[in-house]
């Protein structure tokens, strides 16, 4: 009995001795994720500086875009355009403002020329003899009216040829009233011209003008393929900018020729229209001095 109560002991003592050497390992067997956690949450820390480094979306796209904002606007695309593109679109812009200011001239002289003829051929058919009409049309009310130099210039014909002492009234009518037509028609014939100021400029801007923005646009986008090229990029971002700078220059291009066409048109219109009203007046002139004649005024 002695015997076994002493093993039990020796046991019971190697138990606690095993079990002492054995609490050390454990707590480090516990301890031992620790690291691994930190190990784990240091990428997140090193990943910071990375994330800082890397640039924002706004100027990465800029950078893709070379160098163009987000708004393209029609100021913007001129600005950015070459010094070729932007020579073509100021010209193209100067031509557009002189036609709409030849527009409100030639208005405003159309609308002075008819009134002012209104006026003429309402006191011209209040004349009853030929000294009347010369009167008339020599006043300086219508001075440059073109019906009142034509009236002018026969009647002051036939007062030649009565100063010259020319039977105006007998032997010499038909002559007579032969030169005075000739002085008419001669006066007449420069009527298209001077109705006709700043029609060929209208023409010329019509003609020349989308064929001159087309040249500009040409040039830009010429100017654009070599940009991709030395950039090595097909990014549409990148090459769109400067493609619709160029195609800005066609848009100045139509926006001078149309309105230039529409003008030239209605102005040549206006013209011809007063070209039959003058001819009119040419056959009314010569009847009214022939019937003079005939009264022997």
């Amino acid at each position: 009995m002695l015997d076994i109560k002493k093993s039990n002991i020796f046991l019971a003592m190697a138990g606690a001795a095993v079990l002492m050497a054995s609490s050390p390992v454990l707590a480090q067997d516990a301890a031992a994720p620790a690291p691994a956690a930190a190990e784990a949450t240091a990428p997140a820390t090193t990943t910071a500086p990375a994330a800082a480094e890397t640039p924002a979306p706004a100027e990465a796209a800029a950078e893709e875009t070379g160098g163009h904002s987000g708004d393209i606007t029609p100021i913007s695309m001129f600005m950015e355009a070459t010094i070729v593109v932007q020579v073509v679109m100021i010209g193209l812009l100067l031509a557009s403002i002189f036609s709409w200011t030849l527009l409100i001239i030639k208005l405003i002289e159309f609308s002075k020329l008819n009134r002012k003829t209104d006026q003429f051929l309402e006191e011209f058919r209040s004349a009853r003899t030929i000294a009347d009409m010369r009167r008339i049309s020599s006043s300086e009310e219508f001075d440059g009216n073109p019906l009142a130099d034509m009236a002018a210039a026969a009647t002051e014909e036939v007062e030649l040829s009565r100063q010259a002492g020319l039977q105006v009234n007998g032997d010499h009518r038909d002559s007579a009233i032969g030169r005075a037509q000739n002085a008419v028609t001669a006066v007449q014939s420069g009527l298209a011209g001077r109705l006709s100021g700043g029609q060929q400029f209208l023409a010329s801007t019509g003609s020349t003008g989308p064929f001159v923005g087309l040249f500009g646009t040409v040039y830009g986008i010429m100017n654009s393929f070599i940009g991709i090229v030395q950039s090595n990029t097909t990014n549409l971002a990148a090459v769109a900018p400067g493609i619709a700078e160029a195609l800005l220059a066609t848009g100045i291009g139509l926006f001078a020729a149309i309105p230039a066409v529409v003008f030239y048109n209605y102005f040549n219109t206006r013209i011809a229209a007063y070209s039959t009203r003058s001819d009119g007046f040419n056959a009314e002139l010569m009847n009214a001095i022939s019937r003079q004649l005939d009264k022997g005024a």
